[in-house]
């Protein structure tokens, strides 16, 4: 006999007070944040309450769990099942004026983010994109009406900021955890650029009311499987609608100020540091750089998840080639970095987690940038083109030209037309996509058409 998951049936404690808010009810988060946050010492002081992006249907579900939720971690050994009790209240997109009701409260202590690279809708200079259309309408909105609903990420962060200089709730730190290098430094850029187009005078609040903090996160977080929830009735005997399944491996790395409290993250293995940036630059480049590589390449050569192209002695071959040209350029000594790569090989070869590589191929246009290109620079600046960087950069446009995994990208119809025709030409316009100097460097270019033409036949042996 089973059981519906909730609070009420007594399967957890009693809802925290939301204290702590959040964009972007999605697995990682639910593995992540709520996971510190719920073995924090102090987790019955601090509840969430999170927003989806648009979905209604993940929130009606938690809602009636009462927020509750099963975390699967998915060992080589087994599962262990774990009811997380930290999401005190799940909340549509679209339910603007609770969003704008927690900003203005001053219980409300930090606010933090997982809306991926291109939720922060930047322009080419790193700002805010003023000719976005989407922007712009959200700009409209708010400067008829500041309790007006609106769409993107940064309006949404200015929307409630502007409700809590209004009710004089007090400071408060803004968080992203989302796997982008600097991600307090672009958050806060697109913040900033925001008000100062809807009210300069926000600036000088924010100057003494917002402290934006910066992360390095980590957990490999799948999709769930379609029985996910089935897998989790037999295993407890309680009926869980939305489970998350997630690796035993986990990170959180942050650096900055919390001016009206935080949890006490630290007890639940947190790592508190001035500089988050030698430990965000060995995740971004050894883990998913590799993961990266790993999608395109390994799904030219007929894989479908991260553990059957880890166990491909030639993807692993090229996996090995990569993190020897990476690791060069991080300032950890070997003896550090030898044992991390091991436990990369370690969690990738996982079979039980079944990390799909069409996702991880998503946004390729926005990933590569910042998982590949700053070591293939470190690299030119040292007169070499490495065949590591290069290759990644091959499988992706091969995959663009139609082999291996099917490409979804936020900038799909721009990639996807300059990958087009003959290839020497086409591997120019989207080097010049990623990087107009990449574009013009012909040792480059050269050496990934020179791959490309390897990988396409692999893809048609």
């Amino acid at each position: 006999m089973t059981a519906l998951l909730s609070r009420t049936a007594g399967h957890a404690r009693a809802a925290a007070p939301v204290r702590l808010l959040h964009l972007g009810l999605g697995n990682f988060f639910r593995a992540h944040q709520c996971w510190y946050t719920d073995h924090a010492s102090d987790a019955a002081d601090w509840g969430y309450a999170a927003f989806s992006g648009r979905s209604a249907d993940l929130p009606a579900q938690l809602a009636v769990q009462e927020g509750l939720y099963t975390l699967v971690t998915r060992d080589v050994a087994g599962d262990t099942f774990e009811v997380m009790r930290s999401l005190s209240r799940a909340h549509a997109g679209a339910d603007h004026q609770a969003w704008l009701g927690y900003f203005g409260s001053p219980q409300l202590s930090v606010v933090t983010l997982t809306v991926t690279e291109a939720g922060y809708v930047r322009g080419p200079d790193g700002g805010l994109d003023t000719d976005h259309p989407d922007v712009q309408a959200d700009l409209a909105a708010l400067r008829h009406d500041p309790t007006a609903a609106v769409g993107t990420t940064p309006a949404r962060l200015v929307a409630g900021l502007v409700a809590r200089r209004a009710s004089g709730a007090g400071p408060i730190a803004l968080m992203p955890c989302d796997n982008v290098p600097g991600n307090g430094a672009i958050a806060e850029r697109v913040v900033r650029d925001m008000a100062q187009l809807l009210d300069p005078s926000l600036l000088d609040w924010l100057d003494t009311s917002l402290a934006v903090v910066t992360t390095a996160v980590d957990r490999i977080t799948p999709r769930p499987a379609s029985d996910e929830a089935r897998h989790v009735r037999d295993a407890t005997g309680l009926d869980d609608r939305c489970p998350v399944a997630t690796e035993p491996f986990r990170e959180w790395v942050l650096s900055g100020s919390f001016p009206a409290g935080r949890p006490a993250w630290q007890d639940a293995g947190a790592t508190f540091t001035d500089d988050v940036t030698p430990f965000e630059h060995r995740k971004l480049w050894l883990l998913n750089g590799g993961h990266s590589l790993l999608a395109y390449a390994g799904s030219i050569r007929g894989h479908f998840s991260v553990s059957q192209a880890v166990a491909d002695d030639t993807c692993r071959q090229w996996l090995q080639q990569w993190w020897s040209t990476a690791s060069r350029h991080l300032n950890q000594p070997e003896a550090e970095l030898a044992p991390y790569r091991q436990a990369l090989l370690d969690r990738f070869a996982n079979p039980r987690m079944q990390h799909q590589l069409a996702q991880i191929g998503t946004d390729g246009s926005q990933k590569l940038p910042i998982r590949i290109l700053p070591v293939l620079r470190a690299e030119r600046a040292q007169g070499r083109t490495p065949a590591g960087p290069t290759l990644v950069l091959a499988a992706w446009i091969c995959c663009l030209r139609g082999h291996g995994a099917t490409i979804a990208d936020v900038h799909a119809q721009t990639m996807a037309s300059a990958a087009s025709g003959p290839l020497r030409q086409a591997v120019q316009r989207v080097l010049h996509e990623l990087d107009p100097m990449l574009g013009e460097d012909t040792e480059v270019a050269d050496a990934v058409r020179h791959q490309c033409e390897q990988l396409a036949h692999e893809a048609q042996a």
